[in-house]
């Protein structure tokens, strides 16, 4: 099965001068971090000292200012400048993911119907998560071809139902918020059209910086003046939770300090955070654990594929429902920080999710 594989690629140079080998550079910054060391940070890298230290040495003349701060006997620390770059890095690799993963997979069905596939191949629209880029894993590794497009839930669900995607990716918050959100989505979802697969229950709460340094302890800490927050998009269902949280707490969201500055992930949120460019922001907790942030939760949610009812019986969609249900899957899905996957796989009716009781 053909993959591809797109990456973000930095270009740093002064006018009219040579290229810095820039990804090189920040693989190697960021092993310096991790390490302490040059010489071991060039090991990992497969890089020789000379090379690592010359290209140090370059960027350094480009900047006009040091990357590391070196001691004798203490190893080597990143100056500030050091720190930015591998924060912007780690912001420009967690926004662009999403969207670089998302033109790859189209590209990939793009040229399996060149090459004449006489297999159809599912469609996967969903928002960007860890179990989803999960199974995208599990079903590379299984040789399992499936187009993935990430877009927001209630595009999913609205693509599926016009026939754009077999299967659409979207969650809603257990508890008090349930039937609001779930409203949404059951707006194109019908009982006697479509079927649910559970992909798995996980937390959302605030991201902080590492300690806590500002004491938060809840959304109504949003209220405090010159808190600075960071948003996800129009559309998402984390933005939606976040609307009736705000509202819950009686406030405003225009009285929320960068409420309309917006990324794209929770993995992006989680970056801005941890790169200081926001006090708090509201994602999953796995993103928060990668990104070394303090954790706050506030609701658990379920994360739903949406199925045509006839999806059980379909050829194309039966090797990813394999996938989906297996005991492999389910292990990679619990082992995400803050995911649960007890129900992991299970197939249930429109009506036996959001039954009117609940």
């Amino acid at each position: 099965m053909l993959r591809i594989t797109l990456e973000p690629r930095w270009r740093l140079s002064l006018e009219g001068g040579a290229a810095l080998d820039a990804n090189t550079l920040l693989g190697l910054l960021a092993t310096v971090e991790s390490s302490g060391s040059i010489s071991q940070a060039g090991r990992e890298l497969g890089l020789s000292y000379r090379h690592a230290w010359g290209l140090l040495q370059q960027a350094e003349r480009l900047f006009g200012q040091p990357l590391l701060v070196r001691g004798r006997g203490r190893g080597s620390a990143l100056t500030e400048l050091g720190q930015k770059l591998i924060w912007a890095d780690a912001r420009i690799g967690a926004r662009l993911q999403p969207l670089l993963e998302s033109l790859a997979s189209e590209l990939e069905g793009e040229l399996g119907r060149v090459q004449r596939r006489r297999r159809a191949v599912p469609r996967l629209h969903a928002s960007h998560g860890f179990a989803v880029a999960a199974l995208r894993e599990q079903l590379a590794a299984r040789q399992v071809p499936v187009e993935l497009r990430y877009r927001n839930s209630l595009e999913a669900v609205a693509a599926l139902a016009q026939g754009d995607c077999e299967l659409a990716g979207f969650h809603v918050p257990l508890g008090e918020f349930e039937g609001s959100a779930a409203r949404r989505y059951l707006a194109w979802l019908k009982r006697d059209q479509h079927l649910l697969v559970q992909l798995a229950v996980r937390t959302q709460g605030l991201f902080v910086a590492p300690g806590n340094p500002l004491d938060l302890h809840g959304l109504a800490d949003l209220r405090c003046k010159g808190l600075r927050f960071v948003n996800r998009p129009e559309g998402s269902g984390t933005r939606v939770l976040t609307e009736l949280l705000l509202q819950r707490e009686g406030i405003a969201p225009r009285a929320v300090a960068g409420y309309d500055n917006t990324e794209l992930t929770h993995a992006a949120v989680a970056a801005y955070v941890a790169s200081g460019m926001a006090d708090v922001g509201i994602g999953v907790q796995t993103a928060a654990h990668r990104f070394g942030l303090h954790f706050i939760p506030l609701l658990k949610e379920r994360y739903f594929f949406a199925l045509p009812a006839d999806a059980l019986e379909r050829v194309e969609l039966r090797p990813v429902l394999n996938v989906l249900r297996s005991p492999a899957f389910r292990a990679r899905v619990a082992a995400l920080k803050g995911y649960e996957a007890a129900h992991t796989g299970r197939v249930m009716a429109l009506a036996d999710a959001f039954s009117q009781d609940r």
